[in-house]
C-alpha cells in the first residue's frame, strides 16, 4: 500500500536532510521534487497545487529555517498537511436514535460494492450491532447471488427480491428489519459502467423513499483520477456522507486517497485492505500520513492483535515468551495469528524502520510456510524441547516437511537465540505484554528500537515473530 508514493516523498525529502542549513531557496527546489512525486502518484493536479503551496508557505517561515533540526521539522509540516489533506478523521457511521440504521451502499459497477457490503456488515456486527443485508441491484442477478453467498459465509441475513422496483424492495427490506430486530440495513443498491440519468434516478428514488443515514460511495482506489471524477459526480447528484475506497492493498501510488477529500468535501471513512471479508479498516488520516512517510502505524498495528486474538491468551503467550518458556508449539500459534491479521507485507509496513531494518528486501510470506512445515513434522516432545533434536531426528523432520536437515538445525538454532533474547528483554520493561496491552505508546516505540539494537529482528536471521 502506497509503496511508490511513499518511496518518491521519502527521496524527495531526503534531499533536505543532505544540507548542512536550509534557505528559502532550497527549499522551493525541494518542494518541486515532493510536486513531482505527487504528480507521478496520480494525484490531482490542482490538489497538487494547494498542497505544495502550503507547505511552501510554513516550510519557508522563520521557525523552520532557524531550527537546529530544519529537515526533521519540513517532515513534520509534509506529514500534518498531508493529515489535513486526507482528513479530518471520519466520526465513524451515523446511527439512528431510534429504529434501524440505513446505509446506502453506492458506486460504479466493478468498484467491489457488493463485497463491501458483506465487510460492512461484518465490521458493524463485531461493533455489537446486527445487520441485514438488502440485494438492491435487480438489474444484475449474479448481483443478488453473491450478495447471498457472502451472507451465508457470514452468517448473516439477506433480504432479495428477484424483481421489482428497488425503492420498494428497499423499502420491504427496511420493515422487515424493524420486524426482526435488525438494527442496521446495508442496502447494496446497482451499479454501471459509468453514470447515467437511469442510475442516478434509481438511486435517487431509493434516497427519497428511505432518507438513509449514510450514503456511502465505494470507489476503487486503483483507478487513480477516474475514481475521483466519479466521487466528484455522485457527490453532486447524491450528497454523499462518505467515501470507502476499496482495492488499497494493491493501489502502490495512492492520487485517489490523497485527492478525495479535497476534491469532494466528504471524509474517506473505510479501506479495504484485501479480499477477505474482514479486511475492512476505518481510515484515519493521521496514521495513513504516517504510512506514506515511512513512519509506520503501530497503533493500527496493535488493534488488528488485540481483534484476532483473546487478549488473556495473548498476555499469557507474552509472559511465556519473556520467561524464556515459550515452545514451538506457541511459536506456531503465533504465525497463525499472525496470518489472520493480514498480509506480512502490509504489517511490517506498520513497524516504523522496518523496511530500512531489512534493507529494503521483499519480505517472503512463504518463509512462514516452510517454518511451519518444518514445526509440524516434529513430534509433541520436539516442539516441547528443540534441544533433543539431533542429527538423525534432523534428518527425519527435513525429509517430513521437505526441507533439508540444514533448514531443521537453522530454525531450532535461531528459536533457542530468540528465547534467550526475550529473556533478557524481560529486564527492559516487558516489551511484548506492552505491545498486547496497546497502552503506553511512547514506551512501546523505545523499547521496539532497543530490541532492535539487541538483534531481534520479526522475520530474519536472529529472532522470530514476536507476539504483536
Amino acid at each position: 500500500m502506497f509503496e511508490s508514493i511513499s518511496d518518491r516523498l521519502k527521496a524527495a525529502l531526503s534531499v533536505f536532510s543532505k544540507r548542512g542549513r536550509l534557505t528559502e531557496q532550497n527549499i522551493r527546489d525541494g518542494m518541486r521534487e515532493i510536486r513531482k512525486a505527487l504528480l507521478e502518484a496520480d494525484v490531482q493536479f490542482d490538489v497538487v497545487r494547494a498542497f505544495i503551496q502550503e507547505v511552501t508557505d510554513k516550510a519557508v517561515g522563520e521557525e523552520v529555517l532557524q531550527t537546529v533540526q530544519p529537515a526533521q521539522m519540513i517532515v513534520k509540516i509534509v506529514h500534518d498537511e498531508l493529515t489535513r489533506l486526507m482528513g479530518p478523521a471520519s466520526e465513524g457511521l451515523a446511527f439512528a436514535p431510534t429504529g434501524p440504521t440505513v446505509i446506502m451502499m453506492v458506486g460504479l459497477q466493478g468498484s467491489g460494492k457488493t463485497t463491501t457490503a458483506g465487510k460492512l456488515a461484518g465490521y458493524v456486527r463485531r461493533k455489537g450491532r446486527a445487520p441485514l443485508l438488502v440485494a438492491a441491484d435487480v438489474q444484475r442477478p449474479a448481483a443478488i447471488d453473491q450478495l447471498e453467498t457472502l451472507g451465508r459465509e457470514l452468517d448473516i441475513p439477506v433480504y432479495a427480491e428477484r424483481s421489482g422496483r428497488p425503492a420498494r424492495i428497499c423499502q420491504r427490506a427496511v420493515a422487515e428489519a424493524e420486524k426482526t430486530g435488525r438494527n442496521v440495513v446495508i442496502l447494496d443498491t446497482a451499479g454501471r459502467l459509468h453514470i447515467d440519468e437511469a442510475l442516478m434516478a434509481e438511486l435517487g428514488d431509493i434516497r427519497a423513499r428511505i432518507t438513509p443515514q449514510e450514503i456511502l460511495l465505494v470507489a476503487d482506489a486503483m483507478t487513480g483520477q477516474d475514481a475521483v471524477v466519479s466521487a466528484r459526480e455522485f457527490n453532486e447528484r447524491l450528497d454523499l456522507s462518505g467515501v470507502i475506497l476499496t482495492k488499497m492493498d494493491g493501489d502502490a501510488r495512492g492520487g485517489a486517497a490523497l485527492s478525495i477529500k479535497r476534491v469532494t468535501g466528504k471524509p474517506i471513512k473505510f479501506m479495504g485492505v484485501g479480499e477477505r471479508l474482514d479486511r475492512l479498516e476505518e481510515f484515519h488520516p493521521d496514521r495513513v500520513a504516517g504510512r506514506i512517510l515511512g513512519m509506520g502505524d503501530i497503533v493500527t498495528l496493535v488493534e488488528k492483535a488485540q481483534e484476532s486474538q483473546d487478549q488473556e491468551e495473548a498476555r499469557a503467550k507474552a509472559e511465556k515468551l519473556l520467561a524464556g518458556s515459550f515452545t514451538l508449539d506457541d511459536f506456531l500459534d503465533q504465525m497463525q495469528a499472525m496470518k489472520r491479521m493480514g498480509p506480512l507485507k502490509d504489517l511490517m509496513a506498520m513497524i516504523p524502520g522496518m523496511k530500512e531494518l531489512t534493507q529494503g528486501e521483499e519480505l517472503d510470506p512463504a518463509e512462514f510456510t516452510r517454518m511451519e512445515a518444518i514445526i509440524r513434522s516434529m513430534t509433541p516432545e520436539e516442539r516441547l524441547r528443540p534441544d533433543i533434536i539431533d542429527h538423525s531426528r534432523r534428518r527425519r523432520i527435513g525429509r517430513g516437511s521437505g526441507n533439508d536437515a540444514r533448514a531443521v538445525r537453522d530454525l531450532v538454532n535461531q528459536f533457542g537465540q530468540a528465547r534467550k533474547l526475550m529473556k533478557q528483554l524481560k529486564s527492559s520493561g516487558g516489551l511484548v505484554g506492552r505491545m498486547v496491552a496497546g497502552k503506553h505508546e511512547k514506551r512501546k516505540l523505545k523499547q521496539l528500537k532497543r530490541a532492535r539494537r539487541m538483534g531481534i529482528d520479526p522475520l530474519r536471521g536472529r529472532g522470530f515473530p514476536f507476539n504483536p
